[in-house]
Formats: C-alpha cells, structure tokens, sequence
C-alpha cells in the first residue's frame, strides 16, 4: 500500500480522530495532532485492518524553548504488512503531560521514560514512570536547551578523604573578554 493511498484513507478517518495537518517528509506520511486524541489515533492506526501499524519503532523528544508549546514528541510507527512508516507528533510543555501509550505498545514504556528523563515530558497513566539514564539524584533535564553545558554538580575523587564525592559546581575563573588579533586580518597580501 502506498503513502498516498494510507493519505487518503486518513482523510476519511478524521471525522473520528481529528488531525491537526497531514504532511510528507522524505516521502514518510507525518501526522500531527493534539494531545488528547493521540491515543485514539494510535488505536486506529495500530488496529484498523487497512493500516495495522503494530510496532512502536521509536518515541523521541525534541526541545523547542521559545515555542508556547516547548516540547514536540514524535512517534515513529511500522506496518509490517504493508511496509511502511508513519510518523505521528504531538507538542506540549512543561506543565501539560500526554497520555502514555504504554499499554498500547509494550516497547512504549522504555522510550517514555528516557524521554521523561531527558526532556522532563510527562507521560499520564504510564504504569512505571521513573528515571532510567540519569543517577539517584539528578536534578533537571540534560537535553533541554537550557541545561547547562557543566551541569550542576561536580564528580571528583577526593584524595585525602580516598572515595569520590558530589560537590555543587563552581566556576573558579571570572568572565573574561578576550581581545585576540585574528592572524588572517593581519596578513598583508
């Protein structure tokens, strides 16, 4: 089955499940959508006989800090059937979470809880909701834009105590603007 036939049977089906724009990217069908009717269209998507995208290939995040709507997460779907992908993405902030689809697809649980830990994303019903890359601890999101590059908290073995300890970050050197002469400006030709 073609991109463009699964186009036009997703036109059909959005008196169901309302889709927000249909679009394609390196000739992958993109659907994007609300939040509240992402489950539903996933539903249809995984279980109606004319799609049957019944494998969760990926969930990812991705940071957009200036957006109203900050973080886009995007599902990647595989029809084994009728060979082919299709990409489903949803927005939200910090403060409105989606709901978890980890019922729905069993490798969703794994992907929603790095994007968790990553992103700070939350997932609604998840049934196990935790921090996975990031240690016992960890404050904030490191792959926000925001985060900042040295992190917050600083790792080091402490010779005279013999273990490694945590110790807040602090950047002993000031600010400095430096003034270098660029060797290019001042080759004469």
């Amino acid at each position: 089955m073609s991109q463009q036939l699964i186009a036009e049977n997703i036109k059909n089906l959005l008196k169901i499940c309302p889709v927000q724009k249909i679009q394609f990217f390196s000739n992958e069908l993109v659907l994007v959508v609300k939040p509240d009717h992402l489950i539903p269209l996933l539903k249809i998507l995984k279980n109606h006989v004319s799609y049957q995208f019944e494998i969760l290939t990926c969930i990812t995040g991705v940071d957009y800090p200036s957006n109203l709507h900050r973080f886009k997460v995007v599902y990647e779907l595989l029809s084994v059937r009728y060979n082919c992908r299709i990409r489903v993405k949803t927005f939200t902030n910090e403060l409105v979470g989606i709901n978890s689809c980890d019922k729905l697809f069993l490798t969703a649980g794994w992907y929603e809880c790095e994007i968790w830990d990553m992103f700070g994303v939350f997932f609604k019903n998840h049934t196990n909701l935790k921090r996975i890359l990031t240690d016992y601890g960890f404050e904030g999101y490191p792959l926000r834009k925001d985060f900042p590059l040295s992190g917050f908290i600083e790792v080091r073995y402490h010779e005279t105590q013999k273990r490694i300890v945590n110790e807040p970050l602090e950047m002993a050197q000031e600010y400095r603007n430096f003034t270098f002469l660029s060797p290019w400006k001042t080759t004469k030709i």
